[in-house]
């Protein structure tokens, strides 16, 4: 159930947008204000998924109350309703944070798209905010060898700025783990990150994934809808596995890059976007490029900042580490008391080789932890670690 909020010093234009908001679906909640004070108070006492603001009220504008509202609850949407000749104004309150903007008297299905697409944005930055909540615990980086400081390091110089980051290394090292820490340590990081992986979309179903579509575009097409570019707007875009993206794709991406605008799928129209690419690939780009399977431009333009993530192999000074961490993170989600490993253990679990590197150990972890006794000795990684 959405809740949405009308901002509109006009009766008439207020009973409209109630009747149109309430025609497509029933289940919304609508609540109105009839000038930019009560709008505002609103906002301040109670939680709203949209906000239908307009620009000219008397006591406060609407872009006032989107610049108030922005620094205290800027996940909300704002949709600004803007009269005749206020198209500046309307223009420069999307570059303050608005979402979208709709002319008097409003268009029925631009409206109503602009209702659909801001409400799906929310979800996906409330769904994001959620995941985050899990995912500082998960996603921290744990280790003090030599390798893992020194990557600390890049993290700690290279998140703040703007430049793009391309992250290599082995499957399970853990780039994905990089790249969060690269976004909750920028600037970037109130709004969300949204992670594709582009090695899990089909190729005929990446551009709409990445990029959106407007309806009717392809089979299947039933409705306008966001890209993971829009969503990401004004946050970070995680991109997966980018060396198995079509080349089609990626000469989108390319231009989303250089001009900051994406076009939905089956449109003509630039949508701007304000998005840090943060990409990763287990595969060697250079070698691809020479294949003729990855574009060099583009890997240009990803790769300001390269990170190469070492495989657990290169960094076995920090298997005690992740032997601890993962032994708590377990106990957690399990509900038993933290395993115990015996140093002979440890010892025996930093001389095997991980070609399943992080991902591997943590899994082996588990498995000591529900096999084992109540301290994990070298008998039991003997006989239970299947290495």
């Amino acid at each position: 159930m959405s809740r949405i909020l009308i901002v509109e010093d006009e009766d008439a234009i207020r009973r409209v947008l109630i009747k149109i908001i309430k025609n497509e679906n029933t289940s919304f909640v609508v609540e109105e204000a009839a000038d930019g004070e009560e709008g505002l108070a609103k906002i301040e006492a109670a939680d709203f998924d949209l906000v239908l603001c307009d620009i000219k009220m008397p006591k406060m504008d609407g872009v006032e109350v989107l610049e108030k509202v922005q620094a205290i609850k800027p996940e909300i949407p704002f949709i600004m309703i803007s009269g005749h000749g206020e198209l500046e104004t309307a223009v420069e309150s999307m570059r303050l944070g608005a979402f979208d903007y709709i002319s008097k008297p409003p268009d029925l299905n631009r409206l109503l798209n602009a209702i659909r697409n801001a409400l799906d944005r929310k979800k996906l930055v409330v769904e994001n905010k959620r995941l985050k909540k899990k995912v500082d615990k998960n996603y921290e980086m744990i280790g003090e060898s030599e390798e893992t400081t020194r990557i600390k390091g890049i993290i700690e110089k290279v998140a703040p700025t703007e430049a793009r980051v391309l992250i290599t290394g082995e499957n399970g090292t853990g780039k994905e783990l990089v790249a969060h820490w690269l976004h909750q340590k920028s600037e970037r990081s109130k709004n969300p990150m949204i992670e594709v992986n582009c090695a899990a979309i089909p190729s005929e179903l990446i551009e709409s994934e990445l990029f959106g579509h407007v309806k009717g575009s392809f089979t299947g097409a039933n409705k306008d809808r966001a890209g993971k570019f829009e969503a990401a707007n004004g946050g970070t875009i995680f991109l997966d596995e980018i060396g198995d993206m079509s080349l089609s794709a990626q000469a989108k991406v390319l231009r989303a890059l250089q001009e900051n605008k994406v076009s939905r799928v089956g449109s003509d129209k630039d949508i701007k976007v304000d998005v840090r690419v943060i990409a990763a690939t287990n595969k060697n780009l250079k070698r691809e490029i020479a294949k003729g399977r990855f574009r060099e431009d583009l890997y240009h333009r990803l790769a300001v900042i390269l990170i190469n993530v070492p495989s657990l192999n290169e960094r076995v000074a920090d298997i005690p580490l992740l032997i601890e961490h993962f032994t708590e993170i377990i106990a957690a989600q399990q509900g038993n008391a933290v395993r115990k490993f015996s140093e002979g253990a440890i010892n025996l679990l930093k001389t095997y080789k991980w070609t399943g590197n992080i991902r591997e150990l943590r899994n082996v972890i588990e498995r000591l932890t529900i096999l084992g006794e109540e301290e994990i000795t070298e008998n039991d990684v003997q006989l239970f670690a299947n290495k």
